[in-house]
């Protein structure tokens, strides 16, 4: 099977095949009678599990099937391996960066990039920041991208070309819902076939013999502590009781268990006990008919790009953009299928890629390893730059805007002290 070469990607791009498409068929690590915890959602309707169970039509036959990664959660994990690679160098495309290392009690954060951000350069976490003291969107990199289109892609491809892969949607800029959409170019899901719902059972023997009848207050001299003399328990009421501890998704007021101490009874979980199955798959699409739709009229300096000239151009920024997708996939599959606890999977072959021509015809099978792809980027951008659609590794590195820091400082205090009112689930 041969590897996927530049010139043969750009033929791909330019006509003739409609799609690029991985299919790899996954197993539990601990071997097919493993378990496997799927993702979780609040229960609604009547739904019997926590997971996202459905029946597909496989082979002609009807088949229980439960959701394992589902397409925002890929392109998250797909967006990591390629930062994963930005950082060490090996994949050159523009990456814009939110500093926070500077920011007093904020220096955990790090930085934060368009890679992680979730609405890609679109997001408010960038909106809300500044560029030499001057909001985000009122530079001349961040006023750039929002008249970009379908018609007019240049401007997202030199600041943000990953937007243009995974999909954006600039609701929140200048132009509100009319702002900057493109669609996903790149799709992945991981689901498990031929599924069964399991169980999962709980409990828990307190080594130091608490018991659940011991009651806990909360301490007078600091809210976000606990007690158990009561002199020393703030209180509440016209009667002044003393005011019984409890923390935000804690279970059972006042109890020991609310501090995660005494004993916890046996019981068994059925809302989201794991599944076994006969075999998982990925499959991933990158939609070439996706990326031909997309025009570039000028170069990144806006110089416009004339006839055959622009012709060309176009097709090396999008195979530049294929290459990229495609980095994606082989980067993300060397990282592994570590979903979450209990849903470690693994490969049962080396990745192979089907062109899928647009008459129908057999797809044409080919192989990329990690270096293959990253040969591949590079190949594609030294073309798609020679003819004025070139990129530069880092535009720009923002800070956080004073008000952001501040939100998000208050955010935490008010997390701290167990004072919030997010319910919802992640």
């Amino acid at each position: 099977m041969p590897p996927l070469t530049h010139a043969r990607l750009r033929d791909a791009v330019r006509r003739g095949v409609v799609a690029i498409r991985s299919r790899t068929t996954l197993t539990p690590a601990g071997g097919t009678s493993d378990k496997v915890f799927p993702p979780t959602y609040a229960i609604e309707r009547g739904a019997e599990t926590r997971y996202a169970l459905e029946t597909r039509r496989i082979n002609g036959q009807a088949v229980p099937c439960v959701l394992l990664d589902s397409v925002a959660s890929q392109a998250n994990r797909m967006e990591q391996a390629l930062l994963e690679g930005w950082e060490d160098g090996e994949l050159h495309f523009p990456v814009i960066t939110v500093d926070f290392t500077e920011v007093e009690g904020l220096e955990d954060l790090g930085h934060i990039t368009t890679l992680d951000a979730p609405h890609r350069i679109a997001d408010a976490l960038l909106r809300d920041s500044v560029l030499d003291g001057v909001p985000f969107r009122a530079t001349e990199l961040g006023r750039s991208f929002t008249d970009a289109t379908v018609r007019n892609a240049t401007p997202m491809y030199r600041v943000c070309p990953h937007a243009l892969i995974f999909g954006v949607w600039d609701s929140t800029g200048p132009k509100g819902g009319s702002g900057a959409k493109f669609q996903r170019a790149l799709v992945s899901e991981i689901v498990g076939i031929g599924v069964e719902t399991g169980v999962k059972t709980a409990s828990r023997l307190d080594p130091a013999g608490i018991q659940s009848g011991v009651p806990v207050y909360q301490a007078e001299a600091d809210p976000t502590d606990w007690v158990v003399d009561a002199a020393l328990a703030a209180t509440e009421g016209k009667k002044k009781q003393p005011s019984l501890f409890s923390r935000k998704g804690g279970q059972g007021k006042g109890k020991p268990s609310v501090i995660n101490h005494g004993n916890i009874a046996p019981s068994i979980d059925r809302d989201a006990g794991g599944v076994t199955l006969d075999r998982a798959e990925q499959t991933t699409v990158l939609s070439l008919a996706a990326l031909r739709r997309l025009r570039f009229p000028c170069g990144v300096d806006d110089s416009p790009l004339e006839a055959d000239a622009r012709k060309e151009a176009e097709v090396s920024a999008r195979t530049a953009l294929a290459a990229l997708a495609l980095a994606a996939m082989v980067y993300q599959r060397e990282q592994g299928y570590d979903l979450r606890s209990r849903a470690l999977l693994v490969p049962d072959g080396p990745l192979v890629l089907e062109l899928l021509p647009a008459d129908g015809d057999e797809p044409e099978s080919v192989t990329l390893d990690l270096e293959g792809a990253a040969a591949l980027l590079t190949q594609a951008h030294a073309q798609a730059s020679e003819q004025g659609l070139g990129w530069e590794r880092q535009p720009a590195i923002l800070r956080p805007a004073p008000k952001l820091a501040s939100l998000i400082r208050h955010s935490r205090a008010l997390t701290s002290e167990g004072d919030t009112t997010d319910d919802e689930a992640g």
